[in-house]
């Protein structure tokens, strides 16, 4: 088996040799003028200067700790996405590859790729051989409408430049496929406003860059890159709630802890995360 892991490799899957346009995202939007407009009046909070740094912030974090691995929350972003058997299915900035190994057990056609090795390593076993490889998610190794589903979940708001990664992400979409795409709401009452409340800052994930938008700055973000949005979600991690007695005793100890199974009753727009239901836009 092939080894896909090499920083640039190309992942072996649908139309990776075919015509690969660089849209709007490689003539201009991607300077560094492009960059903040599109995400001005957005929260940044920046722990590295530049991708390389990044690469190995997340090959760290990747290595001391599981930061995605959430299998409820995976299953019903496949669902919303529609995926369904012999769909082909990229997962962008695809982490520890968990929502693939999900995809995969629906019978999709998955591929994946992200910035770190390690992510990468940690999540290819069980997967078939050629499915992951590292890759920038602004410059992705494919073929324009190679994918019926384009997910990017949790990782467009830590780009350098999400414009390019929108544009990139519209391009390999089939004109009648469908992207999901989750990212953090400015105004989450779980996550934001609450730790405001407590300790008078937003919250930081520490990764090395991190963004939080309204639901009308990403719609805009989506929009000038090429995505027609369908549908918003407001969207929390059932992953988090209570698991056995203990927990839900804890819980009844610490009332907050109940936005966690309110959050589907919160509006869309105090939501701690934001899930974008898009097709690629008409020529």
């Amino acid at each position: 088996m092939t080894d896909t892991l090499d920083v640039g490799a190309r992942i072996t899957g649908p139309n990776t040799g075919g015509t690969r346009t660089e849209g709007a995202g490689g003539a201009g939007a991607a300077d560094a003028a492009g960059r903040v407009s599109h995400t001005l009046g957005m929260v940044e909070i920046r722990h590295v200067a530049d991708r390389s740094g990044a690469r190995a912030r997340y090959d760290v974090l990747y290595a001391g700790h599981d930061i995605g691995n959430l299998v409820r929350h995976f299953r019903r972003l496949l669902e919303v996405a529609g995926a369904r058997p012999g769909a082909r299915l990229l997962d962008v900035a695809c982490g520890e590859a968990g929502l693939l190994h999900a995809a995969a057990a629906m019978g999709v056609s998955v591929h994946g790729v992200d910035l770190s090795p390690v992510a990468l390593r940690l999540g290819r076993t069980g997967l078939p051989g050629g499915a992951l490889a590292v890759a920038d998610g602004e410059s992705l190794p494919f073929a324009d409408a190679s994918f019926d589903i384009v997910t990017n979940i949790g990782s467009l708001e830590h780009y350098d430049d999400p414009l390019r990664g929108v544009v990139e992400m519209a391009r390999v979409l089939t004109p009648d496929g469908r992207a999901c795409i989750l990212v953090p709401n400015t105004f989450g009452l779980r996550w934001n406003v609450l730790h405001a409340w407590r300790h008078g800052d937003v919250h930081d994930d520490g990764q090395p860059l991190q963004r939080y938008g309204t639901r009308l700055q990403w719609a805009r973000l989506l929009t000038d890159g090429g995505l027609a949005v369908d549908r918003v979600l407001g969207w929390e991690k059932l992953d988090d709630l209570p698991a056995g007695p203990a927990e839900w005793v804890d819980m009844l100890r610490h009332p907050s802890r109940w936005l966690i199974p309110l959050g589907s009753w919160l509006p869309v727009d105090m939501a701690s995360m934001l899930v974008f239901v898009c097709r690629r836009a008409p020529p």
